[in-house]
């Protein structure tokens, strides 16, 4: 029986998912935070189903290091077993590109949009929108 959907729930369940993303955990355990039919639209592309994420997973836990992410607003409107939430969040990470003797700073602040929906052990996102990702000072371009 799912879950049913609380702000401090969805609250919680953000901040577990960029800590998940953070360590780069193993796929087997970020699953469990998506539908199978989830769809993420991020900057270079869309992908859907656990496939599709599984390929964007491995792309960005190959490419970025030492990532922290910071949540500064999660607002979620719940509708039932449904929720549409605007989440606001910090991402600053390393990336480096050989042979370059040094790795780069990122920093962006991203605007999002998910849906979540009420799963069997608490939300589970369904679409997951980046709607902006905004430099900060200093930043190298992705």
């Amino acid at each position: 029986m799912p879950q049913p959907l609380t702000e401090d729930a969805i609250r919680t369940f953000a901040a577990e998912w960029y800590t998940a993303l953070d360590e780069h955990i193993p796929l087997a355990g970020v699953l469990p935070f998506l539908t199978g039919d989830m769809e993420l639209k991020v900057p270079e592309d869309t992908f859907t189903g656990h496939d599709g994420f599984a390929r964007w997973y491995d792309a960005v836990t190959h490419r970025f290091f030492d990532e922290v992410h910071t949540v500064t607003k999660v607002e979620p409107v719940i509708d039932g077993d449904r929720a549409v939430v605007r989440v606001l969040v910090n991402w600053q990470a390393k990336i480096w590109d050989p042979p370059a003797a040094r790795s780069q700073w990122l920093g962006f602040d991203a605007d999002q949009t998910w849906t979540v929906v009420a799963g069997p052990t608490g939300p589970q996102i369904k679409t997951y929108v980046v709607n902006a990702l905004d430099p900060m000072p200093g930043s190298a371009a992705l």
